[in-house]
């Protein structure tokens, strides 16, 4: 007997060729597309005072998307003892253009040793289309060990208010 193998015509071989090639440069594509910055800005600096555990210039990284918002905080403030990661209750508040506040809320930190600056998030919070949210008026909460540590601005954010799409 005889085995005979039925090829695809080439044509046919081909095309699917063609439409796996397009598929492949598609995905390949969108890998390499540049991730839509749905707030502006990305990044913000502003000085915090927390009384007995110091304070100064704060970098606040934000994120969106859609109704979801990260805020990072990058503190000045030093850890007094070792902090376990995840280990720091932490509240950004955040003044609305509007009126009225946003909160963005969690309990992520790296581990932190004694004397290095305390980083908080990200911390997650709701948003609209259209708010505007600036750290004046606004307050910085920490809760470490059992301890609240409350931050307060002197001064607005720079360069100025998160304004989410």
């Amino acid at each position: 007997m005889r085995s005979t193998s039925v090829r695809p015509p080439a044509r046919r071989r081909f095309g699917i060729g063609a439409v796996l090639a397009a598929g492949s440069l598609a995905v390949t594509g969108l890998a390499f597309a540049p991730a839509a910055a749905a707030v502006a800005p990305t990044s913000a600096t502003v000085a915090y005072n927390c009384g007995l555990f110091g304070g100064g210039s704060t970098v606040l990284t934000a994120t969106q998307a859609g109704t979801s918002a990260t805020i990072t905080v990058s503190s000045n403030i030093t850890a007094p003892l070792p902090l376990a990661a995840d280990s720091i209750a932490s509240t950004l508040t955040l003044a609305k253009a509007t009126g009225g506040t946003t909160a963005f809320t969690g309990t992520k930190n790296p581990a932190t040793a004694t004397g290095a600056t305390v980083t908080v998030g990200p911390l997650t919070g709701t948003v609209a289309s259209g708010d505007s949210l600036e750290a004046g008026g606004g307050t910085l909460k920490m809760v470490l060990f059992g301890i609240t540590v409350t931050c307060n601005p002197t001064a607005n954010q720079s360069p100025g208010p998160f304004v989410y799409e």
